[in-house]
């Protein structure tokens, strides 16, 4: 089975903290933890099955997860490449 190379954008990056923060401002180490594990298993999910999430409502270039009620990862494809291009809140709104 062919294997997808995951790329972090600086966004991604950037927004992943940021929700960690948010989670660990409102919550405890426990639920910054499950959300990493969600995050982990989504991504060496999306390395054998690039197309697994639909495609973004708003953005037709880009597939959005949804990880948590609260929380979706929009990514992109590129050729043999995943790149994570940011992480945002549901309750909000956001262009993807």
């Amino acid at each position: 089975m062919k294997k997808y190379f995951i790329y972090w954008s600086p966004l991604a990056e950037e927004t992943y903290l940021k929700t960690l923060g948010q989670i660990l401002d409102r919550w405890t180490i426990n639920e910054v933890e499950d959300f990493e594990v969600k995050v982990e298993g989504l991504i060496e999910k999306l390395k054998t099955h690039k197309r697994l999430c639909p495609l973004s409502e708003k953005q037709t270039n880009l597939r959005r997860c949804v990880i948590s009620p609260q929380t979706s990862i929009v990514y992109r494809i590129n050729d043999n490449v995943i790149e994570l291009v940011a992480f945002f809140d549901n309750r909000v709104e956001h262009q993807y």
